[in-house]
């Protein structure tokens, strides 16, 4: 059994704040100089090492942020403060990289200014995450140096756990778009024009894209860049081998269900379309690290015998909306019914499908129900986050489903779990605070034909709230 997601998040973040990283390729225009580039390069002087190096390569003062022999204690700062081409020296209290300083560092810090390289630290030249880079701001006209990211360099995807991994339905694994070249697109013309079809592809999403729907085909891989976003409906119907990740997708329905091209006043929000849909048989599909809100109907909804799924990292919520037309009316609740696992009961077509994991998710604001509500399938909800206060209820197992619940969080929420008659739950290891109604399931369950080791759920909150969403 590997170490579970939390560890290795753990881990990750614990590089990202001792180290640089390697050089961004864009970012932002017009943000002011740091405060020395990569502080954890220099705060150790001579120990910048490495770390001090996450900075760009180009700029007119690339010695500024060697540290020589060591530096100073400061000695490795001199390096990623500059922006804009060429860039500035930075600061460092050894005035050519700290050559007064101690020899602890050897060639740390050798970052110097960043020219078109960008500051150290952060990701899409926000200068924030990545090194440390004090007041660093936006960078020139550079990327992100010190981060996981820039924008044309998103940042790397979580581990594969889950049903994605799995091999069946004459697919090893989910691999998206591999290694074909990425294509970047800024408009919904792009898009749909890229997402269609079986060819493998590497679609990176830039800006804000009103996409309107959207078919998603298969062997793609759709990646946001610094805070890209779909507006509209991604649908996949039919598809297989597909990664969607590090994006803000909203549906149409952001306070009005109204608003959705195929609302029906008779009917009410469920006539309308989810952000996201993946049905008609598809499978081997990934979504990681993305923040899903507003469907009409729902926010992500698997159904009509769709198989092989993971949802990590990623946050549902809602725009506060009421429902109070159309024969499935909710009133005040409205009809934020987040994520649907089978369309109805006793479909054919679901039988032996619809196998989803559900890890490191986060619903959050205005989600009433449906976190996930389920029917055949095994489905495999561990280290999830519940902080949707004012629902109806969260995690359900339905018609022929076989729940497996274990090492989630659930704060402040009503009816946690909701096991019918006719679906099997086994809850084991989940944290309860302040919530009101079932919190006990013993049913029994499913073994997952993969490795997953859940982290401890006293932990999950702060992961999640700090890794959910686009990164």
């Amino acid at each position: 059994m590997r170490r579970g997601p939390l560890s290795v998040l753990l881990a990750s973040l614990l590089v990202a704040a001792c180290g640089g990283g390697s050089s961004g390729v864009e970012g932002e225009t017009g943000g002011a100089p740091g405060s020395g580039g990569a502080q954890t390069g220099g705060r150790t002087g001579g120990n910048a090492g490495t770390a001090g190096a996450g900075a760009g390569t180009g700029g007119s003062s690339s010695t500024g942020g060697v540290p020589g022999s060591g530096g100073s204690s400061r000695g490795g700062s001199g390096g990623a403060g500059g922006r804009g081409p060429g860039g500035a020296a930075g600061k460092a209290t050894g005035s050519s990289g700290g050559a007064a300083g101690k020899a602890t560092g050897g060639s740390g810090g050798a970052a110097g200014s960043t020219g078109s390289g960008g500051a150290a630290g952060g990701r899409g030249g926000q200068g924030a995450t990545g090194g440390q880079t004090g007041a660093a701001g936006k960078t020139g006209t550079g990327g992100s140096a010190g981060g996981a990211s820039g924008c044309t360099t998103p940042p790397p995807a979580s581990p594969l756990i889950g049903w994605a991994s799995v091999s069946g339905m004459g697919v090893t694994t989910t691999t998206g778009g591999g290694d074909a070249t990425p294509q970047v697109v800024t408009t919904e013309s792009a898009l749909a024009s890229a997402a269609g079809g079986t060819t493998a592809a590497v679609i990176y999403v830039k800006g804000v894209l009103t996409a309107g729907k959207i078919s998603v085909g298969s062997n793609k891989t759709i990646v946001g860049l610094c805070g890209a976003e779909i507006h509209g409906h991604l649908g996949l119907g039919g598809s297989s081998n597909v990664i969607i990740r590090n994006i803000k997708i909203v549906g149409y329905g952001v306070g009005n269900c109204a608003l959705d091209p195929d609302y029906d006043s008779s009917v009410g929000c469920s006539s309308g379309n989810d952000a996201v849909t993946v049905n008609g048989a598809s499978h081997h599909i990934w979504f990681d690290h993305c923040d899903i809100s507003d469907g009409t109907d729902g926010n992500l909804d698997i159904t009509n015998g769709s198989d092989f799924v993971t949802v990590s990292w990623t946050k549902f919520h809602y725009t506060p909306r009421s429902d109070d037309t159309g024969n499935d009316s909710t009133g005040a609740n409205g009809h934020r019914f987040s994520n649907l696992i089978g369309a109805s009961d006793g479909l054919a077509i679901d039988v032996g499908h619809l196998n989803v994991t559900w890890h490191h998710d986060w619903w959050a604001d205005n989600v009433n129900q449906r976190m996930p509500r389920t029917r055949a399938g095994k489905i495999h909800v561990f280290n999830n986050l519940f902080t949707a206060a004012g629902d109806s209820y969260c995690t359900n197992a339905g018609d022929a489903s076989h729940l497996l619940v274990e090492d989630n969080a659930y704060i402040g929420v009503k009816n946690p779990l909701q096991p019918d008659s006719n679906g099997d739950m086994l809850a084991r290891n989940n944290l309860f605070t302040s919530t009101s109604g079932t919190t006990t399931a013993t049913g029994t369950g499913f073994t997952p034909p993969y490795s997953a080791t859940p982290d401890p759920a006293s932990g999950v909150e702060a992961a999640v709230k700090a890794g959910a969403g686009p990164q």
